[in-house]
């Protein structure tokens, strides 16, 4: 089983409208798009076929991605309260520096105004059941040990 993914039940939906999107219509243009560059002759100086394919592996990889993040995720229910959890906005102030908002929950969540942090990255650890006001520390990927002020937590 993969990494497990935090979402909110508008975004899972989002998520498996798009899935469905790419599996079906997204292949079906991708595909004509490949055969009517096949039709124009020689391949191997044909920009049309190149861009074609090239649509189809990027697409391709969102839906490999989608289908991870479908079959291994965890519906987020935030309940009020200023307990830090998935699915709640968090202001933080690290090492004294300007507060600022995250959301913390999957990257495919994004709220205006809110950067995404994971539940798993090193600061979601250290700040998941803590409250408002609450400090702790975390480290950082080069060893640093960061305070972090808890400013406020609430329901996005």
């Amino acid at each position: 089983m993969g990494k497990v993914h935090h979402l909110t039940k508008a975004a899972l939906e989002r998520l498996q409208a798009e899935h469905h999107e790419l599996t079906t219509r997204g292949r079906i243009e991708v595909a004509q798009k490949i055969e009517r560059a096949r039709e124009m002759g020689d391949l191997s100086e044909n920009g049309d076929y190149h861009a074609a394919k090239d649509e189809q592996g990027h697409m391709e990889g969102r839906i490999r991605h989608l289908e991870s993040i479908l079959e291994n995720h965890e519906i987020v229910e935030s309940e009020d309260g200023d307990v830090v959890g998935p699915g709640k906005l968090v202001t933080l102030s690290i090492e004294g520096d300007e507060p600022e908002t995250y959301y913390l929950g999957s990257h495919e969540e994004k709220y205006e105004g809110a950067a995404t942090m994971t539940p798993e990255s090193e600061l979601g650890k250290a700040i998941v059941g803590k409250r408002a006001n609450d400090t702790c520390t975390y480290k950082t990927p080069r060893g640093n040990e960061l305070s972090v002020v808890v400013i406020s937590v609430e329901l996005p």
